[in-house]
C-alpha cells in the first residue's frame, strides 16, 4: 500500500505535492502498523518555520512514541486539527484523512525524496 503519487523519507513520512509551493505531510501506512493503535498526535504549531529533517510533532500509541521529521524545510501552513479527538484517523486513513501538517515551501524539494519504487524497496529489504 505505497501510493505512486506521492514521495516519502527513509523515516517513514509521506509527502504530497498540493501545488503554489504547499505540501501535505503524513506517516506511511508502514510505519502506523509498526506504531500500532494511535492514541495520541502531537501537531506542529502553525506559522512554526522548520527545517528538513527537524522534529516538528509526535505520534503516541498504545507501543511507543515516535517522532515525527519534517521531510523538507517551510513554515507550517496547515495542521490536521481532527487528529486531536480523533488520532485513530492516522491508521485507518493514513494517507488521506490522517495526514499530519501542510507546509509552504520554496523550490522543487521533492526530487531528493523517495519515490514509491525505492520506499517499497526500503521497507522490504
Amino acid at each position: 500500500m505505497i501510493p505512486d503519487d506521492l514521495r516519502y523519507t527513509a523515516e517513514h513520512e509521506w509527502v504530497r505535492d498540493l501545488g503554489d509551493g504547499r505540501v501535505r505531510i503524513g506517516i506511511t501506512h508502514y510505519a502506523q502498523e509498526a506504531l500500532g493503535d494511535v492514541v495520541y498526535v502531537t501537531l506542529p504549531e502553525a506559522g512554526a518555520t522548520v527545517d528538513a529533517g527537524q522534529s516538528f510533532g509526535e505520534v503516541e500509541s498504545t507501543k511507543s512514541v515516535s517522532e515525527i521529521y519534517a521531510p523538507l524545510a517551510g513554515q507550517v501552513v496547515g495542521r490536521n486539527e481532527a487528529l486531536e479527538s480523533r488520532p485513530d484517523l492516522v491508521n485507518t486513513d493514513p494517507y488521506g484523512e490522517g495526514w499530519i501538517a501542510e507546509l509552504s515551501v520554496e523550490g522543487d524539494g521533492l526530487g531528493g525524496l523517495l519515490d514509491a519504487a525505492a520506499y517499497e524497496k526500503l521497507t522490504t529489504a
